[in-house]
């Protein structure tokens, strides 16, 4: 079957496609903006990639359309695939009726830590040589892939609580049904979307529906949203994580912790990565996997040699004694759970924040007020203000000096390049590609005249 995919650039569309790829089926796609790393991955494939959303594509006659949620009406492509009456449907819907029956689906909901949870849990399964699918978004190193389909009846997958599609306003997870679901946290999000934290809540009741008698649900214990979902009605087993009679992780150092599971020890943790949210997507991922039959102290042991995702707090270089991280973190409780991370590893070390306010929520200023808290334990904060409809310096004037906004990226480098000196640490966030800072920042940082014309003060 030959499947043309709208938005295929997108991480969920992206790994959907390789996953197609992987079943047999021919594959090709188009984007708005053709670009790497999913644009690599697709065509490493051997996907086809068309730039844009033009009518003329039409004639490439697939067998059937498969529309991300990133397709409007009005799109040049779509309206012609609606007034030939052509054959499509959403990628969770595709993945649903092709993929997903055969498999034990084990998904990660959560407004935080989806990502990072699931790749945590598909490397467990792995190190336990179960060999599981999977689909997250984004790249967890321990696989250098988003998605891969195999011949294991796992099948690890983000389940993303955003619409599937214009046709179809459910949250995409409501296609999955999975036998082991994690609820890790939920707070407001989406706001593009979602009119309050109520309605987001309605699509995870949804969403605990769909979990048979015989799985298993995984809720943080801290969460008190998650409680006034399931006090909506549960049909399914739950255990928690996060609290006394549950999971539970006790620090021993900023390298390892204990687990134990309704206080009886389970295993030790000793890995590089930092936070307690950190701790908490590695009590899900543990729990989930132990319900499918893997020992906890099996899966302690492989999350020790866990290389963590992509854009997760990954350091891109180090440049005269200049760190630069990048990360995806984009809500203001992922800022924070980020600083914190960070703050705890460095010390006293200088962190300069560096943000681009990117998601729609934020572009919408949804959330502006929560960011001079979110960044409180950062030294100096620079903000990208471009395309916004608020600005920025407004929502960070508590921060007052330390805080610095602009609009004109090559200028924003040029702030933060002259200002850095060696032992700093640089905090990329945003969810987006940010045009290229990290090496725009690195390349900066390397020039000889980088140091040459940093003002005296700077220094």
């Amino acid at each position: 079957m030959h499947i043309h995919i709208l938005g295929v650039c997108g991480t969920f569309m992206g790994g959907l496609a390789t996953i197609a790829r992987q079943a047999g089926h021919k594959v090709s796609g188009c984007d708005a903006n053709v670009y790497p790393p999913m644009s690599r991955q697709l065509e490493t494939q051997g996907i086809d990639l068309i730039e844009g959303y033009g009518a003329e594509q039409i004639s490439l006659k697939p067998d059937l359309w498969v529309v991300g949620n990133v397709v409007t009406r009005g799109t040049p492509l779509m309206e012609e695939i609606l007034d030939r009456g052509e054959p499509y449907t959403s990628g969770p819907q595709w993945l649903a009726e092709n993929i997903l029956p055969t498999k034990w689906v084990l998904a990660i909901a959560g407004t935080h830590g989806k990502t990072t949870a699931s790749a945590m849990l598909a490397w467990i399964l792995e190190a336990a040589g179960q060999r599981p699918g999977f689909l997250v978004g984004g790249v967890p190193q321990n696989f250098g892939t988003s998605a891969r389909l195999t011949d294991s009846r796992f099948f690890v997958i983000e389940a993303d609580e955003y619409d599937t599609a214009f046709f179809d306003k459910r949250s995409k997870f409501l296609h999955y049904r999975p036998k082991t679901a994690v609820l890790n946290n939920l707070e407001f999000d989406h706001a593009d979307i979602f009119g309050d934290l109520a309605a987001i809540e309605r699509q995870f009741h949804h969403f605990v529906r769909t979990i048979p008698r015989s799985g298993l649900l995984l809720v943080n214990a801290a969460d008190a949203a998650l409680a006034r979902v399931l006090s909506q009605g549960c049909w399914t087993p739950v255990e928690h994580f996060g609290n006394s009679g549950g999971w539970q992780a006790e620090a021993l150092d900023a390298d390892a912790f204990n687990v134990s599971f309704a206080g009886q020890a389970q295993g030790r943790v000793r890995w590089g990565l930092q936070g307690g949210h950190n701790r908490s997507n590695a009590l899900a991922a543990i729990a989930a996997a132990r319900h499918a039959g893997v020992d906890p102290g099996a899966a302690c042991a492989a999350l020790g040699r866990f290389d963590n995702v992509k854009r997760r707090m990954e350091l891109r270089g180090t440049v005269a004694g200049v760190a630069v991280y990048d990360d995806f973190a984009h809500h203001p409780t992922a800022i924070a759970a980020t600083v914190e991370g960070l703050r705890h590893k460095v010390g006293k070390a200088r962190i300069l924040a560096v943000l681009e306010p990117r998601s729609n929520t934020m572009k919408l200023g949804v959330m502006k007020d929560a960011l001079p808290g979110s960044l409180a334990g950062v030294d100096l904060v620079y903000c990208y203000n471009a395309n916004l409809g608020w600005n920025p310096a407004d929502a960070l004037a508590p921060l007052g000096a330390r805080a610095v906004c602009h609009d004109d990226l090559d200028a924003l480098v040029a702030a933060i390049a002259a200002e850095a000196k060696p032992g700093d640490q640089v905090l990329v966030m945003s969810n987006g590609s940010f045009g290229g800072i990290h090496q725009k920042l690195l390349d900066r940082l390397s020039a000889p005249v980088a140091s040459a014309k940093r003002p005296p003060s700077a220094r």
